[in-house]
């Protein structure tokens, strides 16, 4: 495609976004920035949902990762499946009881003002990196796209990709995200079948064809049983996937201000049961792609690029499909990375305003607190940019993979605060649990290090999340007050 295709695909899909902001965002307060004054549809929360999940690591990251890692990641979506059950049938209810805005309420409730404001700062800490990285995707095929050959730097492209965000959500917040994340999921799930459908057609695939050549590649390969030590275990991926649902799901801010938006706990859940059944076969397209992807390459002779992250992107965007298909790649592209990114700017603003600024415990009037929040929703737009600057410099792996490792570090320590809270009836030394909601990190960092030398070639995965949390919670174990018992 040309820059000024792309340009108008951007102006015409933005100007959609910014219609409907208009509309969403009139007459909006804090009330119906951070939950939407509790009105919105389940059934278009669930909906949209699906494309503020996925994002635009899994549109590019998951196709390209099939040659490394085959279809193991389905082993960790069936965890995922587990995981949404959980979070409907043990968090949700935690939430709607105590009534909150910020999830993160629940840790003052439960153990002190130091416990809030360290799983706050962690989900600030984490979301931030993750949602960065995320954008950092979408910002880089753009300037492919269009604005390398303009001679336009890397930084004004990440600008421009961040204020597109900012333009259609600092007014209507959360309601206005229910709307557009419907709008852009219905056009990212399109251009993904869209895609298959014009891939099988350029190989002579009839659906029966494509489907037994999917079936019969040696990429398609689900089931790892055969050797622990590796990171495609199948039990370390199916944990991992439980795991990284309950703690990237049911302890972010971000997917869960979508749900405290529902009109009440029953719908709330009925959409995270419904959200949990489509996130598989959405899952299973993505993967089937990345196969057809490789099928093609081999099939035309065309060379693989150095990093799985950038096979979709080449094929699409550089002749080898037709035309079509690159349209749809930059359709399903920015709604992939817009659904997501545009949430987690909203989840963070509301996080950073409730949980750190504590606006609305302050004797403020309602137009300071709105020029507070619209102050703040500013200042992490620019705080994303930076960030992705700083990761185009030293990413050299999977992007999906990066996204995961993070986690793994910054959600553990959530994932160890709400099982001790929920589990336990045991108090704590209040002061101390930032002390331990660091050091559980570092010792896993160290852990991922020397775990192959020290573990007899134990490769360590996204299990990682899981230990994290363990160490998190026998930490709070050692300074419970063990005089002190919850009633």
């Amino acid at each position: 495609m040309t820059p000024i295709e792309v340009i108008g695909i951007l102006v015409a899909y933005f100007s959609i976004l910014v219609i409907i902001s208009h509309f969403t965002g009139r007459g909006a307060g804090n009330d119906t920035f951070f939950l939407g004054n509790k009105k919105s549809p389940w059934f278009m929360v669930a909906f949209g949902m699906i494309g503020a999940s996925i994002s635009g690591v899994t549109f590019i990251s998951v196709p390209g990762w099939v040659g490394t890692s085959q279809f193991s990641y389905m082993q960790m979506v069936l965890g995922y499946v587990l995981g949404y059950v959980v979070v409907a049938g043990v968090l949700l209810p935690v939430y709607y009881r105590l009534n909150l805005t910020s999830i993160y309420a629940y840790l003052e409730q439960r153990f002190g003002k130091v416990s809030y404001k360290t799983g706050a700062t962690f989900f600030l800490v984490s979301r931030l990196l993750g949602s960065s990285i995320r954008l950092y995707l979408v910002s880089s095929v753009l300037q492919l796209l269009v604005f390398e050959a303009w001679g336009v730097p890397f930084f004004v492209t990440v600008a421009a990709t961040i204020a597109l965000i900012w333009l259609y959500t600092f007014k209507g917040g959360i309601r206005t995200i229910v709307y557009t994340d419907t709008f852009q999921t219905f056009f990212m799930l399109s251009a993904l079948v869209l895609t298959i459908i014009i891939i099988s057609q350029e190989l002579n695939f009839s659906f029966i064809q494509m489907v037994l050549a999917v079936k019969n590649s040696p990429l398609s390969k689900v089931w790892f049983f055969d050797n622990p030590l590796e990171k495609t275990f199948f039990l370390k991926q199916f944990l991992s996937g439980v795991f990284i649902t309950i703690a990237m799901t049911g302890l972010d801010q971000d997917m869960m201000q979508k749900n405290l938006s529902c009109r009440n706990l029953k719908e709330a859940k009925k959409n995270m049961y419904w959200y949990g059944v489509t996130f598989l076969p959405v899952n299973l397209l993505f993967l089937t792609l990345g196969v057809l992807l490789y099928i093609y390459a081999g099939s035309k002779g065309i060379a693989l690029p150095l990093k799985s992250d950038e096979l979709f992107p080449l094929l699409a965007t550089q002749g080898y499909l037709p035309k079509m298909v690159s349209l749809l790649f930059v359709l399903g592209l920015i709604s992939a990375a817009y659904s997501s990114a545009d949430s987690a700017l909203t989840a963070l603003t509301t996080s950073f305003s409730i949980d750190i600024l504590a606006i609305e415990r302050k004797n403020y009037s309602d137009k300071k607190q709105i020029r507070i929040r619209k102050a703040v929703h500013l200042g992490i737009s620019v705080l994303m940019g930076i960030v992705i600057i700083l990761f185009g410099k030293w990413n050299n792996q999977s992007v999906i993979s990066t996204v995961f490792q993070i986690a793994g570090y910054t959600y553990g320590p959530l994932l160890g605060l709400y099982a001790f809270g929920l589990f336990t009836k045991y108090w704590v030394n209040d002061h101390l649990v930032w002390f331990i909601a660091l050091l559980s990190p570092l010792v896993c960092i160290l852990l991922n290090f020397f775990s192959e030398r020290l573990l007899f070639g134990y490769k360590m995965g996204f299990e990682l999340l899981i230990i994290n949390g363990l160490i998190t919670f026998f930490g709070l174990f050692l300074i419970r007050e063990r005089n002190k018992i919850k009633k």
